[in-house]
């Protein structure tokens, strides 16, 4: 695990690198992605914009043959390395990237030529080749007044244990064959549907050397002032078995199943609108769909931005500023440590590939898949809800939080109050929402009988349609007894509990600084119960709240005490429970 942390560190540090020459090679889609255009251009001849109507239509029309169809096709061209042939019609990431343009194409023309397909070309030399280009497909919005997209996204590139091997086979099916078939299936049914929004279906290139395709994305909308309202990221996503080894936190172990769970990895937790994005994918699938489908989803939200010592494309979008997450299968086969002599799991290698095969004689024949097809269509379901939620939804509000009396928090909207109705989430020790309270008006007192603890508070609007917008930003209220009820801790400075507790492989630890004082050295002192340090995480204390992510690792259980200590004294310590 340590060779792929050092292996991560210089995959980030690399995908900062900038692109050049980064531009759109369609003028049209250039500037519908700037808001610039005429939404009459592109309405349909019956407009369907209704959320019953869009999120039951998605859960129906999604099809498992469709991605696995998808995902045959984009194993055919034997190595989809971002450095590979670019000349032959079969072979390489030049012919699957004209192919996915021509499905593209083909999915307009079903749907009123509404969709359009349009490659974003950046210049950047990796593993020997300089160009490149990411494969999009634009449904303009039919309402410029909010002129932020949404983007729906998955890396098309594989590789083999070496990242720049252009030669060996690299189907690259679950990492990341799933991922591009998912958003090419979510252009051919979502563009029956109309949003306010524009939605951007994109399938990147350079994941693999270092994000390339993520970043030239960000570095474009930055040049050219494109507003992005939420990025959805799509990275080995179809795989349901577990390997020998995973990126933690996954799976239990080697051959374990798991076809009903889903990974949201997102950054921060105290408000991080990248964990608010998350949050509201889960409420919009258990609102919208959990009742409907056929067979129900676990969605966990994870504490990390990414399993341990890895990344993917919506990380560069997180760093310049926009809300992103990532979707990932509960189970992985491999942690990708490819130089590890002993790891044999598929990930990142040659078995990246279709499935098992047996020889009947001189024949060889394809015996079982390592993807589920079945598993891939829950997920694009999931991700069309929410983008088509996110589509077509209300306004950001903002509310003042204050603390009443022993019993109640008052809720004041400052921000959009157009709106008949919002709703509140409010969570304690958990990434997600321990309750989620509907108000009617904009000024309300709201949960009585707090206990004491810290909460974290955010609202949403509601529209005529009960569509949530995404949350505010998140307050805090500190309860500390039936008798004293005051924002912000007692004194100066306090450690908050962990978040999530018990938590398995990551949690957030939290100080509220009321107060700033003057220090050289404050940190968070982690020991077992027999007192031995097992880490010390350095902390800034600044007004606020401050957080730092405690990544302690797969398959530990026990009790661990965390202090806060400042030039060398204790200030204050608590407990946190590690529960696999």
């Amino acid at each position: 695990m340590k060779k792929v942390f050092l292996f991560f560190l210089s995959f980030i540090s690399i995908s900062l690198i900038a692109q050049t020459n980064v531009n759109c090679t369609d003028s049209n889609v250039a500037h519908i992605l700037k808001g610039n255009y005429n939404p009459a251009t592109y309405l349909p001849a019956t407009v369907l914009d209704f959320p019953d109507t869009i999120f039951k239509g998605v859960n129906a029309r999604v099809s498992s043959d469709s991605l696995k169809s998808y995902i045959f096709k984009m194993a055919s061209f034997y190595n989809r390395n971002t450095a590979s042939d670019t000349i032959s019609n079969t072979v390489g990431i030049g012919a699957a990237r004209r192919w996915v343009y021509s499905k593209f194409q083909q999915f307009s023309i079903a749907n009123q030529n509404r969709l359009l397909p349009s490659y974003l070309q950046f210049t950047l030399t990796t593993c020997g080749v300089s160009q490149h280009r990411n494969i999009m497909a634009v449904l303009p919005g039919i309402d410029t007044t909010d002129k932020s997209i949404i983007i729906i996204e998955g890396h098309i590139d594989s590789r083999c244990a070496n990242v720049c091997d252009t030669v060996n086979k690299a189907e690259g099916v679950e990492d990341n064959a799933s991922g591009a078939a998912l958003v090419m299936e979510l252009a051919r049914v979502m563009s029956k549907y109309s949003y306010h929004n524009t939605i951007v279906f994109m399938v990147t290139t350079g994941e693999e050397q270092g994000l390339y395709g993520g970043q030239a994305f960000v570095n474009y909308a930055k040049l050219k002032a494109i507003k992005i309202k939420a990025v959805l990221n799509n990275d080995v996503i179809g795989g349901i078995i577990c390997g020998y080894t995973s990126s933690a936190p996954s799976c239990p172990g080697y051959g374990n199943l798991d076809s009903t769970q889903v990974r949201l990895f997102s950054y921060g937790s105290f408000n991080a609108p990248c964990k608010s994005l998350s949050r509201f994918i889960k409420l919009e699938y258990k609102e919208n769909l959990a009742s409907v489908v056929s067979l129900p989803m676990q969605i966990n939200i994870m504490s990390p931005e990414d399993r341990t010592g890895r990344g993917g494309d919506h990380i560069p979008f997180r760093q310049g500023g926009y809300a992103a997450m990532r979707f990932t299968s509960a189970n992985e086969d491999g942690d990708a440590n490819v130089t590890d002599t002993a790891y044999h799991d598929r990930q990142h290698t040659t078995g990246d590939s279709l499935g098992a095969y047996k020889v009947h004689g001189p024949h060889t024949t394809l015996d079982s898949l390592f993807i589920n097809a079945n598993y891939l269509a829950r997920n694009t379901v999931i991700n069309g809800n929410a983008a088509g939620m996110l589509g077509i939804g209300p306004k950001q509000p903002d509310f003042l939080l204050t603390l009443v009396d022993t019993t109640s928090l008052r809720i004041q909207v400052t921000k959009q109050t157009q709106y008949k109705k919002y709703r509140i989430g409010i969570r304690t020790t958990t990434n997600d929402w321990d309750s989620v309270y509907t108000m009617s008006g904009t000024l309300v007192d709201t949960i009585k009988g707090l206990s004491a603890a810290t909460y974290y508070v955010s609202i949403m609007s509601v529209d005529t349609n009960n569509i949530e917008s995404l949350p505010s930003t998140e307050y805090t209220a500190k309860v500390t007894g039936i008798d004293e009820l005051k924002n912000g801790g007692e004194g100066n400075i306090e450690l908050l509990q962990n978040r999530p507790n018990p938590f398995d492989i990551s949690t957030y630890i939290s100080v509220q600084v009321n107060k700033v004082m003057s220090y050289k050295e404050a940190y968070i002192s982690i020991k077992d119960m027999q007192g031995k340090e097992v880490k010390r995480l350095p902390v800034k204390l600044n007004a606020g709240i401050n957080e730092v992510l405690f990544d302690h690792g797969y398959g530990v259980s026990g009790t661990y005490i965390y202090s806060l200590m400042i030039d060398g004294k204790l200030v204050q310590s608590r407990q946190m429970i590690f529960a696999n």
